[in-house]
């Protein structure tokens, strides 16, 4: 019998926050800025992957000497201006769903292949950073997502096992990463659905982040 829910640990690009849509503008055009072409299918497959794995996969597309780290900075750079343009948005039901497990005491953690810095920064902007008991990112673990290290170390974090705990998350690489530490997972695709991808790797698909609130009441 699975323990009861006592916290829900969320992605942040794509899930609650709705920023996928700048990393697909802004990757192409930073390798192009480096003399390389991006497709659309290589920049989905870059939603959430973590070290060691995005350096490793730009190698296999662009070679050896393909410079991650600076192509990464420039990419931080293009962000930036790019939000700064559009501004920063949640994704409907973010706000909703974080006030509904505070008053239902049920913890909140992100799991983010975004740094530390730029998680808190980008979660005060919204609103939301005062809703979250820990900050975990892959900045803080040995290997990102689509290895489970991220949500492993964020349950460890909360004091939780993997089955007290969901995962919240938009795209495969989160997904394989919760799965595999042992979390039900909740998919919600965002810019893409990856259900080939995904298919018996999820608890429940949802349509938003308000249809979560069903589910955690049969949890809880």
């Amino acid at each position: 019998m699975a323990e009861k829910l006592k916290a829900v640990l969320f992605d942040l690009d794509g899930t609650l926050i709705d920023t996928e849509k700048f990393y697909q503008i802004v990757w192409p055009k930073t390798v192009e800025h480096f003399g390389y072409e991006m497709t659309k299918e290589q920049v989905l497959q870059l939603r959430s992957l973590g070290r060691p794995f995005a350096p490793e996969r730009f190698k296999q597309w662009y070679g050896e000497g393909f410079d991650y780290a600076a192509a990464r900075e420039y990419r931080k750079g293009l962000f930036e201006e790019l939000m700064a343009k559009e501004g920063l948005n949640t994704k409907p039901g973010a706000k909703e769903i974080l006030e509904y497990l505070k008053k239902n005491g049920i913890m909140c953690s992100t799991a983010t292949a975004t740094d530390e810095e730029r998680t808190t920064r980008f979660l005060t902007k919204v609103g939301l950073f005062e809703y979250f008991d820990k900050i975990c990112c892959a900045t803080q673990v040995k290997f990102g997502k689509p290895a489970p290290d991220l949500y492993e170390f964020a349950c460890n974090e909360l004091g939780l096992s993997p089955d007290q705990c969901i995962a919240v998350e938009d795209a495969p690489n989160g997904v394989k990463s919760a799965h595999d530490a042992g979390l039900r997972v909740i998919y919600i695709p965002d810019t893409h659905d990856d259900e080939a991808e995904v298919s018996g790797l999820y608890y429940k698909k949802c349509n938003s982040l308000l249809d979560l609130i069903s589910i955690i009441e049969e949890l809880k």
